[in-house]
């Protein structure tokens, strides 16, 4: 076969007529987002062969070991991506419940059999890995929201609100058990966001804004390793070296040692002293070594991806559809700026990890179901799935 044969197979492979599977994924997809999805995962990428190696050395082991294991989770990033990214509406819906339930049963089992970490139980180890069970939770329970808020919309005979509430309630209750403050806020601005879109009355919009207040308030009082945080947050003082302070006040020598344009790849210094540089502290190191610029670009990046996917669900018809989108693309930007916000001291540290970029298997898995939901339910519906799309009816 010529070189001319083979270029007109590859053309055709992903023409408009072709009926592949693939072929008709890439033409219905978003592919603006797509590529915006690749550029943060290449920034991370680049970022963790920066980070980790002095990481992996501190605790003796070998240099490039969490980035040999980061390319893996990338890989399986793009795998669940693609396969999540072609699911039909019904079958979005089916995974998010079979995801809460999965997620909800890792939940029941992390106090008792979970790792201990900072005060809190948030990690469970299964096969050799460990596995945060509320990541998986975030997208599950948006989507939830948005099923159960829709079928009172469609049927205001169904108590859809009073579902969508008592799937909240569980979930921030084995929250809470761990404790995690930080995923509790992200999920509870996330549930009521999507209220708010469904016509949440103002009057109710005020009182869950009170009880958010007055809850935030008693976890103060109730959780000490709260209370140590946000004291230290307010009167900063301690420097031990793997606080949560001493790894602020190292973040933010990283930001002035940089500059605009940073020191160089891999002339960075402050990453040596910062143990979670190839996590929750990624995006010091981009400052370190890249500058004001390439942090100014990763935040641009993600404010053109939570615009692009809210304009194009604004023009959806689907109650669903625009429900749950609009929460998956709040809990991305919502947990970017909360990352973002701690190492740059304007908040009190979260332990959250910046999406697409920072180190994690269960960050990484997570990010992709939610990006994979955002395009299936952002495609050009075809065939069969027309009907469903404009209705949103049914499992």
């Amino acid at each position: 076969m010529s070189l001319d044969d083979k270029s007109l197979r590859g053309r055709r492979a992903f023409s408009r007529t072709d009926n592949s599977i693939l072929t008709q994924w890439w033409w219905t997809i978003d592919r603006w987002l797509f590529f915006v999805i690749v550029a943060l995962v290449a920034i991370g990428v680049l970022l963790v062969m920066a980070a980790s190696p002095p990481v992996a050395e501190r605790i003796g082991l070998e240099s490039f070991f969490f980035v040999k294991r980061h390319l893996v989770y990338v890989g399986g990033f793009f795998v669940l991506l693609i396969g999540v990214s072609q699911l039909s509406i019904k079958m979005v819906k089916r995974s998010a419940l079979l995801l809460y339930a999965g997620a909800f049963l890792l939940l029941v089992l992390t106090p008792f059999f979970g790792n201990e970490i900072k005060g809190a139980k948030r990690w469970i180890s299964m096969a050799g890995f460990s596995i945060q069970p509320s990541e998986f939770m975030k997208p599950a329970l948006v989507v939830m929201t948005a099923w159960m808020l829709s079928e009172k919309k469609r049927n205001p005979d169904i108590p859809g609100n009073i579902f969508a509430i008592i799937f909240y309630t569980i979930a921030v209750g084995l929250l809470l058990l761990q404790p995690d403050m930080g995923m509790v806020f992200l999920m509870t601005t996330i549930f009521f966001a999507q209220f708010f879109l469904a016509g949440l009355p103002l009057l109710l919009i005020l009182i869950a804004s009170a009880t958010g207040i007055i809850g935030m308030v008693s976890a103060y009082f109730i959780f000490p390793h709260v209370q140590a945080r946000v004291d230290r947050f307010l009167t900063p003082s301690s420097q031990d070296r793997f606080s949560d302070r001493y790894q602020i006040s190292q973040s933010l020598e990283a930001f002035l040692s940089g500059g605009l344009f940073g020191l160089g790849p891999g002339e960075g210094i402050i990453k040596k002293n910062l143990p979670d540089a190839h996590a929750d502290f990624i995006f010091p190191v981009a400052a370190e070594e890249y500058g004001a610029f390439l942090c100014i670009i990763i935040v641009i990046i993600f404010g053109f991806f939570v615009i692009r996917s809210l304009v194009r669900v604004m023009q959806d018809k689907n109650f669903f559809v625009v429900v749950a989108v609009a929460g998956l693309v709040f809990e991305l930007g919502i947990q970017a700026a909360i990352n973002i916000a701690s190492t740059l001291d304007l908040i009190p540290t979260k332990g959250m990890t910046l999406p697409f970029i920072s180190f994690g298997g269960s960050s990484m898995l997570t990010v992709a179901i939610t990006c994979g939901f955002i395009l299936a339910l952002t495609r050009r519906q075809v065939h069969g799935d027309v009907a469903s799309h404009v209705s949103g009816k049914g499992l």
